[in-house]
């Protein structure tokens, strides 16, 4: 037996609950494997909470992403013993996901750790570092260099978003933070951003085109915020949209596009290739910002992830959540 949060579908709605299962309830899947590691993402919040409809299928276990070692294996990209990540690919929406101790998968969607990053690490990191990586690589390929100006972070609390401060002051960018907690704006500045914005500024209704000061961006909000943002993002910059904390409505218009020629880049990271994750996977590592994110990562137990869940959505909680699974 092995420990799994599960969500049932109830009269009342759908329950969240920690609970024993058995191997054999496992969905199908060429690799089994025993989790480290998984976190808490926005996404997973609003599993367990239904307070959006994730979840498509019931009983599910959720949990955008895991760190473990494989235990069986008919894949022979994969052996027993070793140290896989798994990011996105609907688990925890329409395939059992991370917040268990046991998970069996399809072998096409693991990457192997690269080398040195442990599980716990790789988890530290998770879906939201491996996103930031992932929009972080897209202003580098756009061309965009540090003396071109300054890059916005919006969402910069978040799990995304702090990991995108830590990755672009590592490479030189002069980034600005977009928050709405500014009490927080001295954290914010540890982790590398120079300047700390209140959110206000970008999340209300704004003009098809404002005064150019971004180089770049990195959204993670969406709606308004995106607009403004396009609005006031310098020409032939590039803005990359990652998430939709604000909204998933783009209230924005073509005027950034046609007459200052800047680039919208969206950010999957679900369903990117193999090479695009191993890619970002191997920047990660290669930029060794694990030690750094031990001060920006809370660890919690398995139990805990469930009350956990609606304090991350209400904005109570400052970076990452990890998951011991084994706790």
């Amino acid at each position: 037996m092995f420990n799994a949060i599960v969500i049932d579908k109830t009269e009342q709605g759908n329950a969240a609950a920690c609970r024993q299962l058995d191997p054999s309830q496992l969905p199908a899947g060429n690799v089994s494997v025993k989790i480290d590691y998984s976190t808490l993402n926005y996404k997973d919040g609003l599993a367990i909470t239904n307070r959006s409809p994730i979840v498509r299928s019931f009983p599910m276990v959720p949990g955008i992403d895991f760190a473990g070692r494989v235990e069986t294996s008919e894949d022979p990209r994969y052996a027993p013993g070793d140290l896989v990540i798994l990011n996105g690919w609907g688990v925890g929406e329409t395939h059992w996901g991370g917040l268990a101790q046991r998970a069996r998968v399809s072998g096409d969607w693991l990457v192997p750790a690269p080398t040195g990053i442990d599980a716990r690490q790789a988890m530290s990191i998770g879906t939201a570092g491996y996103t930031a990586m992932l929009s972080v690589l897209a202003v580098a390929r756009h061309g965009v260099q540090p003396d071109d100006g300054e890059i916005l972070v919006t969402g910069a609390n978040g799990g995304v978003g702090s990991i995108a401060i830590m990755l672009l002051a590592q490479r030189g960018y002069r980034v600005v933070a977009s928050t709405g907690r500014l009490s927080d704006a001295d954290r914010l500045k540890q982790l590398g951003a120079s300047e700390v914005i209140d959110r206000e500024t970008l999340s209300q209704p704004g003009k098809p085109l404002g005064k150019e000061r971004w180089a770049a961006a990195i959204d993670s909000v969406g709606s308004h915020t995106l607009a403004n943002i396009c609005a006031s993002t310098r020409y032939r910059g590039v803005v990359t949209a990652c998430g939709l904390a604000q909204g998933m409505d783009f209230p924005g218009n073509v005027a950034p596009f046609i007459l200052r020629g800047i680039t919208l880049v969206g950010i999957d990271s679900v369903r990117a290739p193999r090479e695009v994750r191993l890619e970002a996977w191997a920047a990660l590592a290669q930029a060794g910002i694990a030690a750094q994110l031990a001060d920006n990562t809370t660890e919690i137990g398995l139990g805990e992830a469930i009350d956990a869940a609606a304090a991350l959505l209400d904005g109570k909680v400052k970076g990452r959540l990890l998951v011991d699974v084994n706790r």
